[in-house]
């Protein structure tokens, strides 16, 4: 399977973000309005809902939301706020050498996924990260030192809360250590349940448990697959082997210290590395975050992308990935829910 690839750089919101506003809203649009316009936040409530949980970054959101023309449904998308649901599969973990580094494996559906890593400068904060939602990261870091990274917390509940994404931009554009990041994932709501891995540059890191129904639990866990702290939903554990990767990771951190290198190798293979495209949990892409350096890499077992928190020239890879079959997906965006698990 081939994938194309993009690096955006773009200090302050402007054309180039635009301009990916422009060419990604129409497929948003519709998985945005799937169940119906009514079902999905007023405009009010949206705004209402950022300034009450995150008001650091409602100047940002408002700018945001002019650059994308100024409209009603935009404004209600951009917010994230009680989204449609969605799945992702995906393992993340802590190196325990010296050195502090997140390694991470994001399982979803390729053509439900922006496949765009942003650079940005928003609010004096440079960040780096996997672009979701247009503005929100599946994982990142800031220029504070401060990675982050999310799993899908294999739970059915959905409620009232920010779709993940656009929590992990809060957390890097406000947060500078894992402790902080630790109280603002324990305060803000998710509309799933979702977790959330946090390393400083201090090397002090942390695991939380985030829900819509129940206190987010902040653990000292250094690997997190597909459930949080035991399983809930037997059939998406099997689906995803959450268990098998969980129990395969751990073992990594047991005993002696794997160089760097063995240790993300590990990431680009079996049992971690997915080739479920046919079902939408196919690992897309294995992300290396060395917050203290500023230093991220993208891996694929034919390739390596490195990136730099301080950006750089825009670029274009394109990808060669192994694969099954993948199953067709309308457009670009996080439309493959329905077809991974019924709600």
């Amino acid at each position: 399977m081939e994938l194309i690839w993009r690096s955006i750089s773009e200090p302050e919101p402007g054309p180039k973000w635009a301009g990916l506003f422009a060419e990604l809203w129409p497929a948003y649009k519709t998985w945005w309005m799937r169940e119906g316009v009514d079902a999905r936040p007023t405009y009010w409530q949206s705004w209402s809902a950022i300034k009450t949980h995150m008001p650091e970054i409602l100047p940002l959101y408002e700018q945001l939301c002019d650059l994308a023309g100024g409209g009603d449904l935009a404004a209600r998308f951009l917010s994230f706020y009680r989204p449609p649901p969605y799945l992702s599969g995906c393992s993340q973990a802590i190196w325990p050498g010296k050195e502090p580094m997140l390694v991470r494996n994001y399982d979803y559906n390729p053509e439900a996924f922006e496949r765009v890593v942003l650079q940005t400068r928003w609010q004096g904060r440079n960040v780096i990260g996997s672009s979701d939602g247009l503005w929100g990261l599946v994982d990142g870091m800031n220029d504070a030192g401060l990675a982050v990274s999310l799993t899908f917390g294999g739970r059915r509940v959905v409620g009232d809360g920010f779709g993940v994404p656009l929590i992990l931009r809060y957390v890097l554009q406000t947060c500078t250590t894992a402790e902080q990041a630790g109280r603002a994932l324990a305060r803000i709501p998710t509309h799933m349940s979702y977790n959330v891995t946090v390393l400083d540059a201090k090397r002090n890191y942390l695991t939380a448990f985030m829900a819509p129904d129940r206190p987010t639990s902040i653990t000292h866990a250094a690997v997190a697959t597909n459930h949080q702290e035991k399983v809930e939903w037997d059939a998406h554990a099997r689906m995803t082997a959450s268990v098998e990767r969980e129990r395969f990771l751990l073992q990594r951190l047991t005993g002696h210290i794997e160089p760097q290198e063995k240790f993300i190798s590990a990431f680009l293979r079996p049992p971690l590395y997915s080739i479920a495209f046919d079902r939408g949990f196919g690992t897309l892409y294995t992300a290396v975050y060395r917050p203290r350096l500023g230093k991220m890499e993208l891996r694929w077992p034919r390739g390596t992308w490195p990136l730099d928190l301080y950006g750089g020239a825009d670029d274009v890879r394109r990808i060669y990935t192994p694969e099954t079959k993948p199953t067709a997906a309308n457009g670009t965006g996080p439309d493959s829910a329905q077809q991974n698990a019924q709600f």
